[in-house]
């Protein structure tokens, strides 16, 4: 593409040194989401917990726990709620502005992540109802900070490292599983130290101290306050040069935003922009068969390795739980008290993420502007797909107590692959393809699409992976396929996840306007 036909002022962003604004901006799209990811996942930490408070059956060998419907609600309702977020807010975020409505889904998340931890009573029926319809909307604004950071990152990078730093803000999302994971620990730890109780199958009543329904709440609550922190300087971000110019049309405003954060002079050039509305060819709609011409397969693919990948990693992260007592690297629940099971819980999943979540997530942001996000996703999705059935074709021989170590560190490389993977890319790519007008649209359907992956790996590995025997089954629930056929389900949908990988295009070293192709209708208009 001829560089001169674009306007100064992106050709500034596009060329630009990596600066301090740069970093200004990953942080602070960055703790969003930290936010959004200790609020989804902190859930998987005091599930069990829950059970054991508000389910407990009298005379029963096992500790309490959620009924299937409940469960399925507690751990799926707000990634429901994320899906409607990503689609709304994405569509928003085109209308209205990026900035504008950046802030709408902070206030929301920050509200109704202490509401969730104030669930209403003390009767089952009643604090899960209020649990379900506050994580709804908890997940409705997480939901719309995923197009609107992705879309904010990349329209404020240069080409040569954009990849790395709408990356980096994705990688945050380590940090936030991480975090609740430690924040967790020292809350049952402080508990236990504090409340002293004996296991379940000593005593199943006092082995639930009544003071362990404050642990679930603060773990919940605590969700707020990294949102709050980076409020004040979400609000003090201009909108995004390329909204202002190409979408609301306001080239002098757009110069003299980026001036600022450049610190350097930039022209305006309305008349210049003017002219390239005026002669653009590119008006086309969402709905329209050109954009489904230029850019159909690509949405197809943005939405199809997402959708396949979050089958399998919100299955992995909901449910590692399950899987660790399975195998039995967590013990089994009679031998311990209510809060030490949290305990137990938070630690594995700490480890996961410590040793593979997080450093896959960085591998991913100091490589994907070297090999590219297409090479990334590619080798993620085909190491994930060879871990899974190396787990699962072998897994009784894995479920021994001499070879759970052996389990851990393969199933802990699933993570790995998958944040030096598709977990990262599916964010990154859709960010850089689409037109700015459509963009954040096109990121929140892609993620909208993730999520309803996400819900069916939550709400399908919950039954599935139960065991085939019925008398080996969880309170509530009917037999399933087990974990090692689960396994190899998921194996195969990592298999899919390569497959369409060949449906989305290499974005490396290119401009947003280059990949989107807004620009070349104007130039063949000029030279004609």
């Amino acid at each position: 593409m001829d560089q001169s036909k674009n306007l100064q002022v992106l050709n500034a962003l596009d060329g630009a040194k990596t600066q301090w604004y740069h970093f200004t901006a990953i942080v602070i799209a960055g703790m969003g989401f930290f936010t959004d990811a200790y609020d989804l996942f902190c859930i998987s930490l005091v599930t069990k917990l829950l059970g054991r408070i508000y389910y407990h059956k009298h005379g029963s060998p096992k500790p309490g726990s959620l009924p299937p419907q409940v469960s399925a609600a507690v751990n799926g309702v707000a990634l429901v709620g994320t899906l409607a977020g990503q689609l709304f807010f994405g569509w928003l975020g085109d209308k209205l502005g990026r900035k504008k409505v950046y802030g709408i889904t902070l206030i929301l998340m920050c509200v109704c992540s202490i509401a969730s931890g104030l669930s209403f009573g003390s009767q089952p029926k009643g604090v899960m109802t209020t649990l379900c319809f506050f994580r709804f909307w908890l997940g409705f604004g997480i939901g719309g900070d995923y197009p609107l950071s992705a879309t904010i990152m990349s329209e404020y990078s240069n080409k040569k490292t954009r990849g790395g730093f709408i990356a980096a803000v994705f990688a945050m999302q380590g940090f936030g599983i991480l975090g609740g994971g430690v924040f967790a620990i020292m809350m049952a730890a402080v508990f236990d130290s504090k409340f002293k109780a004996p296991p379940y199958e000593v005593d199943p009543i006092k082995s639930t101290v009544p003071e362990a329904d404050y642990v679930w709440r603060i773990v919940l609550m605590v969700g707020a306050l990294p949102a709050l922190l980076t409020y004040y300087w979400r609000m003090k971000m201009p909108e995004t040069a390329r909204f202002t110019a190409l979408v609301a049309k306001d080239g002098k405003k757009a110069a003299s935003d980026m001036s600022k954060v450049l610190q350097v002079d930039i022209e305006a050039e309305q008349e210049k922009l003017d002219e390239v509305m005026v002669n653009s060819k590119y008006k086309f709609g969402l709905l329209s068969k050109e954009f489904y011409k230029r850019h159909g397969l690509h949405l197809l693919g943005t939405t199809s390795t997402w959708f396949l990948l979050d089958i399998a990693f919100y299955s992995q992260n909901l449910f590692q739980k399950d899987i660790f007592t399975a195998i039995g690297w967590i013990p089994p629940a009679k031998t311990m008290n209510a809060i030490q099971e949290v305990y137990k819980i938070a630690r594995a999943q700490t480890l996961i993420a410590l040793c593979s979540t997080v450093p896959g997530y960085w591998f991913t942001v100091f490589l994907i502007d070297r090999i590219g996000r297409f090479t990334i996703q590619l080798i993620g999705f085909i190491m994930m797909t060879i871990f899974m059935f190396v787990l699962a074709f072998p897994y009784n021989y894995w479920t021994q107590p001499e070879h759970n170590l052996g389990f851990v560190a393969i199933y802990s490389l699933t993570f790995f692959f998958a944040n030096f993977g598709p977990n990262a890319t599916t964010f990154v790519v859709p960010a850089e393809i689409f037109p700015a007008r459509f963009r954040s649209t096109c990121h929140g359907i892609s993620a909208a699409s993730g999520k309803l992956g996400a819900i069916v790996g939550a709400f399908g590995f919950l039954y599935l992976a139960q065991n085939k025997d019925p008398a080996k089954t969880d309170a509530g629930y009917p037999p399933g396929i087990g974990v090692k056929n689960s396994l190899i389900c998921l194996g195969v949908i990592n298999f899919l996840g390569t497959l369409c990988t060949f449906l989305v295009p290499e974005s490396k070293g290119k401009s947003l306007e280059e990949m989107s192709g807004e620009h070349e209708e104007d130039s063949n208009e000029t030279r004609a």
